[in-house]
């Protein structure tokens, strides 16, 4: 993954709704969501979530597919284990990484 694809989708992430969207669409999986579930979900303005949905889209982190009359929002999960994979490449140098107390990373 290029640099510049993954700061577009850390750029993408940092805007508070999108990352609520993004995560919903991780926990449905596969199945994915129509904007009118998102919506529902999450008491977000259809508009508003169109501009973020379309933000989300463009870094590459959800897909978007046709299905009859609906459009489906799914997250992508090879984008996304890509930006994980270069946030954590060589991490630690290969070696093991220590955990911290409670798990906590802040």
């Amino acid at each position: 993954m290029e640099e510049s694809e993954v700061i577009k989708g850390l750029a993408a992430l940092a805007q508070p709704l999108r990352l609520q969207v993004f995560r919903a669409l991780v926990v449905v999986g596969e199945a994915g969501l129509t904007p009118g579930a998102i919506q529902e979900a999450l008491g977000v303005a259809p508009a508003t979530l169109s501009f973020h949905l379309k933000e989300l889209v463009s870094a590459g982190l959800v897909t978007q597919q046709r299905v009859s009359r609906n459009l489906i929002y799914r997250a992508n999960y090879a984008c996304m284990d890509d930006l994980l994979g270069y946030l954590t490449d060589n991490c630690c140098q290969g070696a093991a990484c220590a955990v911290q107390p409670g798990g906590a990373c802040c």
